[in-house]
């Protein structure tokens, strides 16, 4: 069979499953979650100020840092959904990482309130923050059990290129740790989420990628 044919043959099941892989892809993302709740929990927690802020929660100008927060990691949590569930497929866009567009955007905005907010004296202070030597290791900690599930479920699909697919649930799957450790981070700082969890991020994006290379060739 040539290439083209195996190809076009590869798009038409897909089509005709495409329902099914977004059912799959939260399975394997719901399970794998359930797993790093459960670290979360025994390691982390959530802090009792955080607690008691959401019991009570509303939005005001006082909380605004830590709703932009949970906001770009949910929203990081939405595309690379999006992307990996592209990436799963034989056939792609040309630019498929343009899905990560609003996010950037999102931070980049961020960052610039962040900066015309606050004196110029203390966006060192709000860079460093007083939790980031945790966050880069809570986050790729937290991304472990839904990078395994993902890439399981990965296996059972015809992704264009398995790297950028392993890339995609490294992502999936780090905006899934960053998720939960944003609820027992206490550095809400837009220059703090935009730096240190975007390092937190790259080892994780980087072991998918080669895991994916190996585990989800066709």
């Amino acid at each position: 069979m040539k290439t083209e044919n195996l190809i076009e043959a590869l798009v038409a099941d897909r089509t005709t499953g495409r329902k099914s892989i977004p059912r799959a892809l939260a399975t394997a993302l719901a399970l794998g979650g359930l797993v790093s709740l459960a670290l979360f929990f025994v390691d982390l927690d959530v802090p009792e100020n955080i607690a008691q802020d959401m019991a009570t929660w509303r939005f005001d100008l006082t909380t605004w840092r830590f709703d932009l927060k949970v906001g770009m990691v949910l929203l990081a949590l939405v595309l690379a959904f999006r992307l990996c569930m592209e990436m799963s497929r034989p056939v792609t866009s040309s630019r498929p990482v343009r899905r990560l567009l609003p996010l950037a955007a999102l931070a980049a905005i961020a960052v610039a309130v962040e900066l015309t907010a606050v004196p110029s004296a203390s966006w060192g202070t709000r860079l460093v923050g007083t939790n980031a030597l945790i966050c880069l290791a809570a986050i790729p900690m937290l991304a472990m059990a839904p990078l395994a599930a993902v890439l399981l479920m990965l296996r059972s699909g015809a992704p264009a290129s398995p790297a950028l697919a392993g890339a995609a649930a490294g992502l999936l799957a780090a905006a899934t740790g960053a998720t939960l450790y944003a609820f027992h981070c206490f550095d809400d700082s837009p220059l703090f989420v935009a730096t240190w969890y975007v390092l937190a991020t790259i080892p994780v994006v980087a072991l998918g990628a080669l895991a994916g290379r190996r585990l989800l060739r066709w």
